[in-house]
């Protein structure tokens, strides 16, 4: 009898949630709808993500302002919640947060998360040179005179070690210490892929990005939970691809580097058909 009590108590609380409780459950937009959010993984990384250090507001960065657009279209509030590179996963298998900017695609990755099969943007390949050093393509580098920093052990590691053999190549635990060696003056470029080399280049305040040809790009993502309902993925999918066609993800891009002190011009676009 008790036992019937419990379980007509818990049918009448189900009959008593909302509409769409249930459906939010394991469906993302029908989440979002009900709870009037979009939450937007963040973390302090420009181009893609910037924290105003007096208010404690994120007010900049592509990953902002196409968070803010993608919750003004679905009528909710746009709502920052702030994680690392290494928790996000967590933080949306955990509904911490319905999406993250600039996560890339890698197989790891796509046992854990969802992604929409449109590029989001695309990363370049580049190196962050002295002044006066000329360079229009890789092979340019190829000289034993031209010291080069990378960090060990990763894709742009192999590129330089495939494609300039002949030049210094100084490898360094990580993207850090590279760029100390450029900023040092102990090799003559830093090669990684560019967004790391903005932040770098305006805290220097000299240098030059450059592209090298041929240009070697990658793209990078959206990641979002895996659920049974595509809805939110199709949704996403179909934004990220009109943002990039009508030129909108490269302006947002083009804003914040304005806002950050450079030049866009100055920077390899985040649209391969620009390089």
């Amino acid at each position: 009898m008790k036992r019937r009590m419990i379980l007509a108590g818990l049918a009448t609380a189900m009959l008593a949630l909302p509409a769409g409780a249930a459906l939010a459950q394991d469906n993302t937009m029908a989440q979002i709808r009900d709870n009037g959010v979009l939450r937007v993984g963040v973390t302090q990384a420009p181009p893609w993500y910037s924290k105003d250090p007096i208010s404690g507001n994120w007010n900049g960065g592509l990953g902002v302002s196409m968070g803010q657009a993608m919750a003004d279209a679905l009528g909710v509030t746009f709502e920052p919640v702030e994680v690392t590179w290494g928790t996000a996963v967590a933080a949306l298998q955990a509904n911490r947060i319905d999406l993250m900017y600039v996560l890339d695609a890698t197989d790891e990755r796509r046992q854990a998360l969802a992604f929409p099969e449109t590029p989001l943007l695309y990363y370049s390949l580049a190196i962050l040179a002295r002044d006066d050093l000329e360079v229009s393509d890789w092979a340019d580098l190829n000289q034993p005179g031209i010291r080069i920093s990378v960090p060990q052990a990763t894709s742009m590691d192999a590129f330089l070690t495939a494609h300039v053999p002949d030049a210094d190549i100084q490898r360094f635990p990580g993207n850090a210490e590279a760029i100390a060696a450029f900023q040092a003056g102990r090799v003559d470029a830093v090669t990684l892929f560019h967004p790391p080399l903005i932040a770098a280049r305006q805290r220097l305040g000299r240098g030059q990005i450059i592209v090298p040809q041929p240009v070697e790009s990658r793209p990078s993502s959206v990641g979002l939970r895996q659920e049974e309902s595509t809805e939110f993925l199709d949704w996403v999918n179909e934004q990220i691809g009109e943002y990039y066609q009508s030129g909108q993800t490269q302006e947002w891009y083009e804003e914040f580097l304005t806002e950050f002190g450079l030049d866009p011009a100055s920077v390899p676009p985040i649209m391969r058909e620009r390089l």
